[in-house]
């Protein structure tokens, strides 16, 4: 259905990632000399994104879903390690860096609603089972 928590949880994670995209963070990680790190950020974020919009489609198989989620996940945790590569070779957490760790600091709530989503998820799923125990 179309109205769990787990939906809204994903559709932040699509939202966050996006926000991402607009931030100082993805503009340095472009403008970095090691091409490879903003490509990485990119790719991972962009994929990790399609996973989550397709995701909240597949409520009916909650099984595939959850596998779905987990891949979105690691995919996420990668973007995660860009994110950090690319503000740590600007010169770290400083003040002179906010908006890029704004943009950081988007990726790692998208990787707790990744997080919130599989657990909703994998609780629903329990219920069900519980449910067909009864029966």
């Amino acid at each position: 259905m179309i109205q769990r928590p787990q939906t809204v949880y994903l559709f932040f994670a699509v939202i966050l990632n996006l926000a991402v995209f607009f931030n100082p963070l993805y503009s340095s990680a472009m403008a970095d000399p090691a091409h490879w790190i903003g490509l990485g950020l990119a790719i991972s974020l962009t994929i990790a994104m399609i996973i989550a919009f397709v995701s909240i489609f597949l409520f009916k198989d909650r099984n595939r879903q959850l596998k779905i989620v987990k891949l979105g996940t690691y995919l996420q945790i990668t973007g995660l390690g860009f994110g950090a590569g690319v503000l740590f070779s600007l010169g770290g957490i400083g003040p002179h860096l906010w908006p890029e760790a704004l943009g950081f600091l988007f990726v790692i709530l998208s990787l707790c609603m990744y997080w919130l989503a599989g657990r909703g998820i994998k609780k629903d799923e329990e219920l069900v089972q519980s449910m067909d125990r009864i029966r």
